[in-house]
């Protein structure tokens, strides 16, 4: 057994920060990131996080005192701004003592990190711009998470290795720096580590694992696909601010064309307001997933992978994953 000294060493700030073995965060992933793959992901050494998405005040009550039932190590979740009640959802990852809440979706709206810190907890921010992440880390976030477009699910649009080149230099020196979007590997991690990051964040190799719940089906459709296959949708209408989502092409991606389309019509009668199309957006994605992982329904649901997907090839226990990366980082980092 190794103890992969230097990718530990350079990941000791992370480790500590998170109370994980190694500075290895799981990408919360709607549908995909429940109390099965978040406990496993902690009971392995990484830091599991629970996927909140459009889940209620209650669900997520039920969902993390399952989570607490399979692990006693600690584990984050992912809360998007824009939910209508998550001031709720705030309080009820303080009632469950909670320790690391990720803010993702926007900028935080006005009281929301107080609400968490007050609980105790840390705030995980993620930041597209160097300006927004320094004002973000100046208004109470503890970490920032820079997640590049060849990431899977909602992304930005520059490259990983890109936001690394201008982030970590500015920032990593004072405050700490998660990299995700399209790591498969750990000779990448290695690299990102060497740069000034903490630690790192993967989805979509986890999403595969044999611990997580999505249909055989779906898992099938990431092990035939290829880096070219993950791509990003389309936005049909400059009024309608659609967050670009990386998924493997398929019917359900020509569907979210056709129901931009759809809402943008309704925009044009005046039928509804803006911030309500926008919603109406987000609800479709998220029964779209449903379709894909839960039901597998591959054809007509939204299959949301990363261009790391070519390097998903079969089911493997979280633990040999967290391992094989360890490994492959430690290796590069003692041939340099």
């Amino acid at each position: 057994m190794t103890d992969y000294a230097k990718t530990r060493g350079l990941m000791a700030r992370g480790a500590e920060f998170l109370g994980s073995e190694y500075a290895i965060m799981c990408g919360a992933m709607s549908w995909v990131s429940e109390r099965n793959l978040v406990s496993a992901m902690s009971n392995a050494g990484g830091f599991g996080v629970i996927a909140c998405g459009a889940m209620t005040p209650d669900l997520l009550d039920t969902e993390i005192a399952e989570t607490r039932k399979l692990t006693d190590k600690p584990f984050g979740v992912n809360l998007i701004t824009m939910h209508p009640q998550l001031m709720e959802l705030i309080e009820v990852c303080g009632k469950h003592g909670v320790t690391h809440v990720v803010l993702a979706g926007g900028i935080p709206p006005k009281g929301s990190v107080e609400a968490i810190k007050g609980h105790g907890a840390k705030v995980i921010v993620f930041a597209p711009t160097l300006a927004l992440a320094k004002k973000l880390l100046r208004s109470g976030g503890d970490a920032l998470v820079i997640e590049g477009m060849e990431a899977g699910g909602h992304i930005g649009p520059v490259s990983t290795s890109v936001l690394a080149q201008e982030f970590l230099p500015a920032l990593s020196e004072d405050h700490l720096v998660f990299v995700a979007g399209g790591i498969g590997r750990g000779e990448a991690m290695a690299g990102y580590l060497e740069m000034g990051a903490v630690g790192v964040q993967l989805g979509t190799r986890f999403a595969c694992a044999t611990e997580s719940i999505a249909h055989p089906d779906f898992k099938k459709a990431f092990f035939r696909a290829n880096a070219r296959d993950a791509v990003a949708s389309v936005q049909v209408d400059a009024r309608l601010p659609v967050i670009p989502v990386r998924a493997l092409k398929n019917k359900g991606t020509e569907e979210f064309t056709a129901k931009q389309r759809e809402v943008a019509g309704v925009l044009d009668r005046e039928e509804i307001a803006m911030a309500e199309a926008q919603l109406q957006i987000e609800h479709y994605w998220a029964g779209a997933l449903r379709r894909a992982v839960i039901d597998g329904d591959v054809e007509n649901g939204s299959l949301m992978a990363g261009q790391s997907v070519g390097m998903v090839k079969e089911e493997e226990p979280v633990a040999d994953i967290i391992a094989a990366l360890m490994a492959e980082s430690e290796a590069a980092l003692t041939r340099r």
